[in-house]
């Protein structure tokens, strides 16, 4: 598994052996061509080995927090981090998705791009999305890219509209914009189309 695109491109990244399933180099690479997460705060949601927010972040995000349940990718997650010398750049929570977002709402962060690579058999992207849509997490106009089944599409959240959808292979991406709210400007950055 390698890194795509960005002043990283070309690096080997580690994958968890606990049977996390990383998100192939093709579909990051399609991904990041219809996003632009230059200088952009994100949240990698169910993170495994980190590939989806290292690949932002070799492509100029900001900075990225890594949310993941389990603590054997997580230290796979860290030692990707490290090797790739992206520790200040990056911040490792080892919690439930859920969770993590009703902690970092509390905490007032926010995040202009969201990536969700649930695990394809569960029902943990309506959890998170709801949880998502239901925080302060996103400001209007921010992104959120899932990344799921294609036999199993995530479900319409209120608050959060539908861009578009990309299928590869057994793979389906899906945009999703937060709704921005009557009479309010966007406050966070754009970046995708």
């Amino acid at each position: 598994m390698r890194i795509t695109g960005g002043n990283l491109a070309g690096r080997v990244l580690r994958a968890p052996r606990s049977g996390a399933r990383p998100t192939a180099d093709r579909v990051r690479e399609a991904v990041f061509a219809r996003l632009d997460p230059s200088d952009a705060t994100l949240l990698d949601l169910y993170a495994g080995s980190g590939a989806l927010g290292i690949e932002a972040l070799s492509r100029g995000a900001a900075h990225c927090v890594f949310v993941e349940h389990s603590v054997q990718c997580a230290a796979v997650l860290r030692e990707n981090l490290a090797s790739l010398e992206l520790g200040p750049r990056a911040e490792v929570i080892v919690a439930d998705a859920v969770r993590a977002i009703r902690r970092l709402a509390e905490g007032g962060r926010r995040f202009d791009l969201a990536l969700l690579d649930p695990p394809y058999a569960s029902e943990e992207v309506g959890r998170a999305l709801a949880a998502l849509a239901g925080s302060e997490l996103l400001p209007d106009g921010a992104m959120v890219v899932i990344e799921t089944s294609r036999r199993k599409p995530p479900a319409p959240v209120a608050g959060l509209e539908a861009v578009d959808e990309r299928r590869y292979g057994d793979t389906l991406i899906t945009r999703l914009r937060r709704a921005r709210a009557a009479g309010v400007g966007a406050t966070g950055r754009s970046v995708g189309g």
